[in-house]
């Protein structure tokens, strides 16, 4: 049996993770066996999260006067609750493929940021890309110019000593074929 003392660090802590969490998602971890549970919760940690299970009455307690009384309050059955801390699409992609490799696991409802999400928008955001990859095609996005420049340069450079020319002006160019013919 639990003490009123750690029921109320567990209150104290939940309701630290809701205030401070970016998004929240309701699952559960019926079927998983222990090593695993430990792997989900290892993926959630990965992505800056934390799963948390405990009693339906102390999620519904932690909630009290947050955005998220409703959803946590009256909850029934096994349930979890997946807080992310940064990577919101991160977390939820842990979740999402864990319900594909054990279809027991669930994504349920969840918020992001204080808006509510059902679970297909909860679907939607486990589908999104993590954020190091949404960081990294923003970084290839931004170089492309700058490494297509770099390889122009190359190629005149290249073609300055086939011809042996010291300035890019006195470059002869020849007409392709194609267009000589048109």
């Amino acid at each position: 049996m639990i003490t009123r003392q750690k029921k109320d660090a567990v209150i104290a802590d939940l309701r630290d993770k809701i205030t401070n969490s970016r998004a929240m998602f309701l699952t559960n971890v019926i079927g998983l066996t222990a090593n695993d549970t430990v792997e989900l919760r290892k993926k959630v940690r990965e992505a800056n999260g934390a799963l948390v299970v405990t009693r339906n009455t102390l999620f519904g307690k932690a909630a009290e006067g947050t955005y998220a009384e409703e959803a946590l309050k009256g909850l029934k059955g096994t349930n979890a609750v997946a807080f992310a801390f940064e990577d919101a699409p991160g977390v939820a992609k842990a979740i999402f493929e864990t319900n594909k490799q054990f279809e027991t696991v669930t994504l349920g409802k969840g918020f992001l940021g204080e808006d509510q999400l059902d679970e297909k928008q909860v679907a939607a955001l486990a589908k999104l890309p993590s954020r190091d990859e949404m960081l990294g095609t923003l970084l290839a996005t931004f170089q492309a110019p700058v490494s297509a420049f770099a390889r122009l340069m190359n190629a005149v450079k290249d073609e300055c000593e086939a011809q042996g020319v010291e300035k890019a002006a006195d470059l002869k160019v020849e007409a392709k074929a194609e267009e000589a013919e048109a």
